[in-house]
C-alpha cells in the first residue's frame, strides 16, 4: 500500500496523517513544497486546493486529514 503526502514544513496536520499512515504500513512518499516540490506541481495533481496535507492512497484521491480518518475507518467521503 502506497501513500502519497503533499506537505509543508511545520504543519501539525501533515505530521498527524503521516503518523497515522504509518501505523496503517502505508509506504509514504512525502512531498514537501519548498523541497524539491512546489505549489505549481501541487495544483497540477490537485487543483485549487488551499490546505495541506492532500493525501492519495494508492493513486486514488482522498483529501485532506479529515478525509483520511474517515476513509482509514471505512466511511464515505
Amino acid at each position: 500500500m502506497k501513500a502519497v503526502v503533499w506537505s509543508k514544513p511545520n504543519c501539525p496536520y501533515c505530521v498527524m496523517a503521516k503518523k497515522l499512515l504509518e501505523n496503517k504500513k502505508y509506504e509514504i512518499d512525502e512531498r514537501v513544497i519548498g523541497f524539491g516540490w512546489n505549489t505549481e506541481q501541487l495544483f497540477e495533481a490537485v487543483p485549487n486546493v488551499k490546505t495541506v496535507p492532500q493525501i492519495f492512497l494508492d493513486g486514488e484521491y482522498i483529501g485532506g486529514y479529515d478525509n483520511l480518518v474517515k476513509h482509514l475507518e471505512g466511511k464515505q467521503v
